[in-house]
């Protein structure tokens, strides 16, 4: 119910928003036009830029597996996109492990499903980061105040301090992690696989750390390349903005299509107030929600249709 609430009310927002500006049919007219106006190299190097995101998540995926079972990294890139086909229809994604666990042996799958929980975290860490600096800095920027009012961001940028440093430590504390998942009654009897966790060193969950970054920067380029060219947002306001957008749409929770209008709806009411219009950043969301989710997940759902998983050992 509340994730259908958030979906309901961004259709609404982006509804006045963009009946405010032109009607339905001016609209369409302006996306067909910005979309043909993108030159080939642009889609060329944003299509690069997915299979690179996606690699980066394979690959930290196949390096923090490797405490379990050993797989290439084909098989790895091909579990990573299934896990997308699935991640779609749950709540921000977390069923992505589902789609994922399924590629190794059926007696380390629930290893892996604690493994694969302790690279979301890699990656919930850095966006929180990278997303909480970037909220700091827009508050301060002219215009932000048109948006928030001074308090809201005092409190914003408190609670995710709070956030950041839990993270940091629960990341850092695979121990502490498996001592949560023991207290969960429904996880209570999985205790001995979730001892993965504890086989981490300080030095390869930095690794871990530093792959999600690197994958936290080339979708966050890809996005203000997006922006940049459908929505001619300059890059120094693109920089500022996406993290922050990251960061909301981590903390909110979406499923399938209500990502995509949230995601939307997120995205103009942090641009416009910048000049952006709210038509085209509109638009390079939906775009780069197409490239980055939509078209992985196609390709995971035929992986899932033609892979040979066992079913039991």
């Amino acid at each position: 119910m509340v994730r259908w609430g958030i979906f309901l009310a961004a259709c609404a927002f982006l509804y006045m928003r963009l009946a405010a500006h032109q009607s339905t049919n001016v609209l369409w007219g302006d996306w067909g036009r910005a979309i043909t106006l993108v030159q080939w190299p642009v889609w060329a190097v944003l299509l690069i830029l997915m299979l690179l995101n996606w690699s980066l998540e394979a690959a930290k995926w196949r390096w923090l597996v490797t405490h379990v079972q050993r797989m290439s990294f084909g098989r790895a890139f091909a579990a990573t996109l299934a896990g997308t086909t699935i991640g779609l229809f749950t709540p921000n994604r977390t069923g992505e492990f589902v789609g994922r666990v399924l590629f190794l042996e059926p007696e380390h799958r629930w290893e892996g499903s604690f493994v694969t929980l302790l690279g979301s975290i890699a990656q919930f860490v850095v966006t929180i980061v990278f997303g909480g600096i970037a909220f700091i800095l827009w508050c301060n920027v002219e215009g932000a105040s048109k948006v928030i009012a001074s308090w809201w961001a005092i409190a914003g940028a408190t609670l995710i301090a709070v956030v950041v440093a839990g993270s940091f430590m629960l990341f850092y504390s695979p121990h502490l992690l498996r001592e949560i998942i023991a207290r969960i009654p429904v996880l209570r009897s999985f205790d001995r696989a979730a001892s993965v966790l504890e086989g981490y060193s300080t030095t390869e969950l930095s690794a871990v750390l530093g792959m999600s970054a690197a994958r936290y920067a080339v979708f966050t380029a890809q996005y203000v390349l997006m922006l940049a060219v459908v929505a001619d947002v300059q890059w120094g306001i693109g920089l500022l903005v996406v993290p922050v957008i990251y960061l909301v749409m981590t903390l909110v929770p979406t499923m399938m299509l209500t990502d995509l209008g949230v995601r939307g709806s997120i995205a103009v009411a942090l641009l416009v107030p910048a000049n952006g219009s709210p038509a085209m950043v509109l638009l390079a969301a939906f775009l780069l929600w197409t490239i980055n989710l939509a078209l992985p997940a196609l390709t995971g759902g035929v992986i899932l249709l033609v892979a040979r998983i066992r079913a039991r050992s």
